[in-house]
């Protein structure tokens, strides 16, 4: 059975009196700045000129400037504190997606017994979207073929089976993408599916490990499945 000795609480008790309040700090600076300025202005007036006193307008223009400048600091910090808010919630809605399958962009697909998930993704509606399925070599296998879809991302499944009717081998295989509207090409992309393995935080946001095919931002997920 683990023990805590005494040396070991008063360590804590000393690494808790040496963190510092960072918004008493904030106070703190925020309150010495309104003394510096005032003490500048109070000095300003003792010594102006008494045939040339200090004109009202400008009196109150300082006085403007010092509530301006106090308005600022009290939105940095907010604004601060909701970017800290944001960071967190967005940390615990990626923490979700852990063990989930989602689609990026990329254009490999893992066939296994079970069958072939992919997606891809089109910038505006298409009547056609022709999936080119090719082995390691470069020679086409299978194709899938989807009508009708709308612009975004979409997902499907290959079973595995080629075109002459065989069953492809277990593996890695890529896909290309042609999408078509009355004739006309529709930029599209293909999709890849893998499982979300960890979240990282980062100083300016929150990625997701996804398997092997690495490291993405939040809003680099097409689709969650």
């Amino acid at each position: 059975m683990s023990t805590v000795t005494a040396t070991q609480t008063a360590q804590e008790v000393l690494k808790n009196l040496a963190r510092k309040d960072t918004s008493a700090a904030s106070d703190s600076k925020a309150a010495d700045s309104r003394i510096q300025f005032l003490t500048l202005l109070t000095t300003q007036l003792q010594n102006q000129d008494p045939m040339n006193p200090m004109e009202n307008a400008e009196l109150t223009s300082q006085l403007a400037q010092l509530s301006t400048v106090e308005g600022i600091e009290k939105l940095n910090t907010v604004m601060g504190q909701l970017l800290d808010s944001q960071s967190s919630a967005e940390g615990l809605q990626a923490a979700a997606l852990v063990g989930r399958g989602v689609l990026v962009e990329g254009k490999g697909l893992q066939l296994t017994d079970a069958g072939a998930v992919g997606g891809f993704e089109v910038d505006g509606p298409a009547d056609s979207v022709v999936l080119s399925i090719k082995d390691a070599s470069g020679l086409e296998v299978a194709t899938v073929t989807v009508d009708d879809v709308d612009a975004g991302s979409q997902n499907y499944v290959w079973d595995g089976t080629t075109a002459d009717g065989s069953r492809a081998a277990d593996g890695t295989y890529t896909v290309s993408v042609k999408a078509t509207l009355a004739g006309e090409d529709v930029v599209a992309r293909p999709l890849e599916f893998g499982a979300v393995t960890s979240v990282i935080r980062g100083p300016n946001s929150t990625d997701l490990q996804v398997g092997s095919l690495g490291i993405f931002k939040v809003s680099e997920i097409k689709q969650i499945l």
